[in-house]
C-alpha cells in the first residue's frame, strides 16, 4: 500500500473524500450485514417489491456483498448531500402545481455521484494500488445496510438512512476495494418513540416501523409501477407526480442537516412547482427536452403524463378539466384511463382560482 499503513491510508482517503465534495465516509467489511439475506427474503416472500422483479434476481449477491466480488476486503460508503433549499411539502398545498421529488429536480444523481466516486477511486489506486469497483444504485448492492454498518447512520422507521449530522437528504455510493482498510463502528438506531414519518404517509405504506410495502409507496407507484394505479390509491397521490418526500421531510433529525454543495444537485426553478396543465400537454419530444439529464426522463412520457393526470383528478379544480379531457383518447391505455378518471373526478368541481 505504497508504504502507508491501513489506518493512515483510510485517514487520507477520508480527507480526499471530503475534498471531492462528499459529506461523510465510513468503512465496513463485505460480510458486515449477515441479517440482510433473511430480511430481503421476507420482503420478497410478502410480495412487497411489487413489479420490481429485479429485486428478486441475484439475491445471493444482493444479500452478501462478499459474493458480489469475493476479492473485496473493504467497502467504503460515501454520502452525498442533496438537502433542499426550500420546504418540499409547500407545493402540496398548490393543487394546480406538480410535486417532483427533491432528488429529481436537477441532474441525475447516478451520473454526478458516480463521477465523484470514480475520481476518488482513481486517487486510491494511485496512492496504494489494489483494485476497486464503484456502485451507485446500479448493481445488486444493499447500500443502506452497508452504510449503517459503516457508521454513516441508521435505517429509520421509514427504512431510509438517517444521520445525526446529515439528516436524511443524501445519496449513497459504494467503493469496493481489495485493500484491507480498518472498519468503522456501526451506528445504532436513534428514532426513539418518534413516528412522524409513519404518520404522514398518504398511502399508509408502512405496515410497521422499519418496514415498507413498496406496493403502497408513492415513490414506487409514480416511478416503478407500470400500467394503471389501483383506484383506491390514486387519491393519496395528491399532486405528487414523481416520487414523494413526505417521510423524509418531517424527520426531526433534518434540523442538523448540512447544505448541499453540488450545484448540479440544486433544484432547477422550472421543476420545483411546474403547472399541471403544461405537463399534461407534453408529447414525447417535449417531455424529453424538459427532463434532459434528469432522472425523471427514465420513466418515459406515458407514465409521467399518467401521473400528471392523477394529480389533475385530485386537484378539485374545474379549470384543469380541459387538460384531462384532451388526453382521454391518448394512444397509451394507462394515460387514457387516467384522463377519464380525472375528468370524472372533476365533473362537479367548483370553479375557483388556482392556488
Amino acid at each position: 500500500m505504497g508504504g502507508m499503513d491501513p489506518a493512515a491510508l483510510k485517514s487520507a482517503l477520508h480527507a480526499q473524500a471530503l475534498a471531492e465534495g462528499f459529506a461523510a465516509m465510513g468503512v465496513t467489511r463485505p460480510d458486515a450485514i449477515p441479517e440482510a439475506p433473511a430480511r430481503l427474503a421476507r420482503f420478497l416472500e410478502l410480495g412487497r417489491h411489487g413489479q420490481m422483479g429485479w429485486m428478486a434476481e441475484r439475491t445471493g449477491w444482493r444479500g452478501d456483498p462478499g459474493a458480489l466480488w469475493p476479492a473485496a476486503r473493504a467497502v467504503v460508503m460515501l454520502a452525498e448531500l442533496y438537502t433542499p433549499e426550500h420546504d418540499p411539502l409547500a407545493v402540496l398545498a398548490r393543487p394546480d402545481r406538480a410535486a417532483i421529488s427533491v432528488y429529481a429536480q436537477n441532474r441525475d444523481y447516478h451520473d454526478t455521484v458516480k463521477k465523484r466516486l470514480k475520481r476518488l477511486g482513481r486517487w486510491l489506486l494511485a496512492q496504494a494500488g489494489g483494485e476497486i469497483k464503484v456502485f451507485v444504485d446500479t448493481a445488486p448492492v444493499m447500500e443502506k445496510p452497508l452504510a449503517a454498518a459503516a457508521g454513516l447512520g441508521w435505517q429509520g422507521k421509514h427504512t431510509n438512512l438517517l444521520s445525526r449530522d446529515l439528516g436524511n437528504w443524501f445519496f449513497l455510493g459504494a467503493l469496493f476495494t481489495t485493500l484491507p482498510l480498518p472498519p468503522d463502528t456501526p451506528e445504532t438506531e436513534h428514532c426513539g418513540s418518534c413516528t412522524a414519518c409513519l404518520d404522514i404517509c398518504p398511502t399508509q405504506a408502512f405496515p410497521a416501523p422499519f418496514q415498507l410495502d413498496a406496493r403502497r409507496c408513492i415513490s414506487y407507484l409514480t416511478i416503478e409501477h407500470r400500467g394503471p394505479v389501483d383506484e383506491s390509491l390514486r387519491p393519496g397521490l395528491g399532486n405528487r407526480i414523481y416520487g414523494c418526500d413526505d417521510c423524509l421531510a418531517v424527520c426531526p433529525w433534518n434540523k442538523f442537516a448540512q447544505s448541499a454543495t453540488e450545484m448540479r444537485l440544486r433544484a432547477r426553478p422550472e421543476l420545483t412547482a411546474p403547472r399541471l396543465a403544461d405537463l399534461a400537454a407534453l408529447d414525447d419530444a417535449g417531455f424529453r427536452a424538459l427532463f434532459s439529464g434528469s432522472p425523471v426522463k427514465r420513466i418515459g412520457r406515458d407514465r409521467f403524463v399518467r401521473n400528471v393526470l392523477y394529480a389533475i383528478g385530485n386537484s378539485g379544480l374545474a379549470a384543469l378539466r380541459a387538460a384531462a379531457q384532451a388526453r382521454c383518447d391518448d394512444p397509451d391505455p394507462a394515460v387514457a384511463d387516467a384522463a377519464r378518471w380525472a375528468v370524472a373526478r372533476l365533473e362537479n368541481a367548483p370553479d375557483r382560482p388556482r392556488a
